[in-house]
This record gives structure tokens, sequence and C-alpha cells, in this order.
């Protein structure tokens, strides 16, 4: 076994896929970050909102008032800089940097893409992928025709886990014998062209698209290896995601999943690829890098940066691999509570809705009131706020030090909350006889969310 794994380390492949990879990451995430811009999102939930809800131990992490524009500037410019191969290392590393304290600043806007996207730019750091096809090698007039096979297959097994984590957390009684939350939300597709009225509206479709959802997700990774079955398995790529793009407004993702798929095709075709962007595109003619020395034997690391690449890369899959798990440390049900929900690829799984009322006591006088949450929040804040225990308790500090500030006196922090899973019932969320301002928002089991009193079986 170790023979063979020496023998795969010492394995290269042509760098074409992954500096096909490179340019349309780059440009897929400029677009994104001037859409966002467009759309006027980056005032609204960054720059607007009184509160922001903070990663625990990430609570330095704040929008920058009007300077938080110069942030996505600064992202903006660096995916430009990824795409064309120019400075990379820098603009790779600034973008990983960027991207992610956006991310951070406020976890309402939490979504498995953007973690996505900052977990491969990081990754990326770590891989030549400007060694071909780009502005640095053409400056350098060096680029190498092949890399270490790990280079290229690191990101498969990256989409690979994705793909097949959210494929695991679909195999579970809600998602397959209940069609939830997928029959709460195709029936409210009733304006989608065609479908929404007809085909949107039938129970089993709700029941086969959350089957051959789950479907999908486990064996799409395995379709994609595979050869035999490659374009086939694209194609139910492209078909999967620009579906999901009609359903569901979840941004630049669809088409960052369907261009990320593309690294599973052969060296001869991003070859091609290569040659027609420089050909038609550029209006270049293919040989415009004769002026540039191949290099096709010598390895482009040095034995020293092999090793801490590798090294690298084995801490980072096996932290990949296991973390998505962590949730088997808490007691309760996962969708309830939602400690170790995020960041384990777990997509579009459930509907929660929720009410939260406040209540501000004084412990010796007894004298209370309750707040309006509108006078703080936003209304996408206090949505997200409602159904996640972690908000909840966090948002409760926010408003005891509010208070204080106020010279009020005594300060106590009750809630009274409500939540409907899946299509259940309301049921009460946070015992209400707790008092929030003294606890926090650790890593620990919060004893203070009530029982769900239900079962959701599987991963």
């Amino acid at each position: 076994m170790i023979a063979n794994l020496k023998t795969y380390l010492d394995k290269t492949s042509h760098i074409a896929p992954l500096a096909v990879f490179r340019v349309c990451f780059g440009a897929l995430l400029f677009l994104s970050i001037i859409r966002f811009w467009a759309k006027g999102w980056i005032y609204d939930l960054y720059i607007q909102p009184k509160f922001h809800f903070t990663y625990y131990n990430f609570e330095w992490v704040t929008p920058l008032g009007s300077y938080t524009y110069i942030l996505f500037v600064i992202c903006a410019i660096t995916a430009i800089l990824v795409a064309i191969g120019y400075k990379y290392r820098l603009a790779i590393i600034l973008f990983f940097l960027s991207f992610t304290y956006i991310e951070l600043m406020d976890k309402t806007t939490y979504l498995n893409h953007y973690y996505f996207v900052s977990v491969l730019s990081f990754l990326m750091i770590f891989l030549p992928a400007n060694a071909y096809f780009s502005v640095d090698s053409y400056i350098k007039k060096r680029a190498y025709n092949y890399v270490p096979s790990y280079a290229i297959d690191s990101i498969k097994l990256l989409l690979a886990i994705v793909y097949f984590y959210a494929g695991l957390a679909k195999i579970n009684s809600d998602w397959l014998f209940r069609a939830m939350p997928l029959k709460i939300w195709l029936p409210s597709k009733y304006d989608v062209p065609f479908i929404g009225n007809s085909i949107l509206q039938q129970e089993w479709v709700h029941y086969f698209m959350s089957w051959s959802g789950m479907l999908y997700d486990l064996l799409i990774p395995f379709l994609l290896f595979y050869k035999r079955t490659r374009l086939l398995a694209f194609v139910a790529v492209v078909i999967f995601h620009l579906l999901t793009r009609v359903l569901f407004p979840i941004g630049m993702f669809p088409y960052i999943m369907i261009v990320s798929s593309l690294i599973f095709f052969s060296d001869n075709f991003h070859i091609k690829i290569i040659n027609y962007v420089k050909k038609v595109i550029f209006k270049l003619p293919v040989t415009i890098g004769k002026n540039v020395t191949i290099i096709k034997d010598q390895n482009i690391f040095s034995r020293s940066k092999k090793k801490l690449t590798l090294g690298v890369l084995a801490v980072f899959f096996i932290i990949q691999l296991l973390f998505p798990f962590r949730y088997l440390l808490y007691p309760g049900e996962l969708f309830w509570t939602e400690e170790g929900y995020r960041f384990s690829w777990r997509v579009m799984l459930m509907e929660k809705m929720g009410y939260a009322n406040f209540k501000i006591v004084d412990s010796v006088s007894k004298k209370q009131f309750y707040v309006n949450n509108a006078d703080f929040l936003t209304p996408f804040q206090e949505k997200q706020m409602s159904t996640q225990p972690d908000f909840i308790v966090q948002y409760a500090h926010y408003l005891g030090d509010h208070f204080k500030e106020q010279n009020h006196k005594n300060i106590q922090v009750y809630v009274e909350s409500y939540v409907a899973l899946n299509g259940r019932l309301s049921k009460p969320y946070i015992n209400p006889s707790v008092d929030l301002y003294q606890q926090k928002d650790l890593f620990k089991h919060k004893t203070w969310i009530l029982p769900f009193n239900d079962e959701i079986k599987g991963f």
C-alpha cells in the first residue's frame, strides 16, 4: 500500500485542467461579487443593520462601515487576477482572506456555497494553478506542462466530498418519507413558467425530486470519475443545477458547480478549451506562447515544497472528512438544535419558521417590558434569529448590553419562542424560565433548548 501511495505521489498529469479551473473560478467569482454589489446587498446586509451576528471566536470580524465596499473591491480585483494568473499566489491569498472575512462578518448570510468558495480558495493557495496559460508564466517565460496528479485530484476530491456528504445528509426520514421540505417549497413556485401551476403541485413530484436529489448527490462523484459515464454525468450536473437555479434563488452557486465539474474531463479536452480561448476569444494564434520555455520533465515542486504541500493537503482533507460529523458529539435532534449543522454540506434540508419575543426583567423590582425586534434587527435578521439558538442567545446579550447602557438595572433577558420544523406544528423552542443574559454562546450543548419530542431518522 505504501508503495502504491508513493507511486501515486510521483505521478504527473497535464496541467491544462487546473489552468482552466483557475480561469473559470476567478471569472465566476468576479461576476458573483459584481452581482452582489449591483443588487445592493452590501448595504442591506452589512452596512444598514445596527447589529451583526458574529461567529464564536470571530467576534472581532465585523463590517467596516463604508470601507466595507473597499473589501469587496479587493475581493473582485483579486478574483480577476486569479483568473488571468497574474501575481497568482498573492492574489489567491488575498482573495481567500477578503472573501472569508466577508463571510464571517455576519452569520445571518451563511450559505454552504460561500463556505465552499472559502474552502476551495484556501486549497488553491497550495496548488500551482498559474504554472501554465497565465500572465505569470508569460512574464517569467517559463511554463510547466505537467504537475503532480494530486494537484488536480485534490479539487476533484473536494467536489466529491461536497456532493457525497450532501447526499448522506439527505438520507433522513423527513427528506425521503415526508418529502420535506420540498413539499412546502415546490408548491409555492406556482409562478415558474410551464410547470409551476401543474407539475410542481403534484405530491409524487415532491417525492421524486427528494429521492432523485439524494441519489444524484451520492452517485454523481463516482459517475464523474468513471470515464464511460462522465459525459452523461456532466449532462446530469447541468440539468440538476440549472433546475435548482430556476426553482431556488441561490445565486452563482449552480454555475460554479457546473464549471467545476469540467475538471473531471481529460487533459485533451482542456487543452482544446485553452486553444479555443486563445484563437477565437482572444483572437490570438495558438502558438502565442512560443517564446515561453515549456518545462516537461522537471517537477514544479522542490522536495521541501512537496512535503509542505502534501502535509497541508493531508490535514486539510482529514478536517474536511471529519468536521461534518461533529454533530454526533451533541445530544438531541440536529435539525432542531442546529448544533454542528453549519459547515457540514447539509444543503436545503429543512424549513423552520419561528417566533421569538424577548422580555427584559429587573431581577429586583420585577418590572418588565417586551422588546420590539424591529427596533434592532432587519426583517431578514429577525427571521434567521428566531429559529437558531446561537443567534437567540447572542441577540439576548446584545439586548442586555444595550439596556444596561441606558441605565437599566439588574437586567435579565428571557425569550418566549416557538418554532415549526418541516411542516410540523409550532412548538416551544427555548426554555422561557432561563435568563439568557447569563448564558454564553459556546461549543457546549445548550441545555436551555427545549426537547424536540419527535424523531428524524438518518444522518
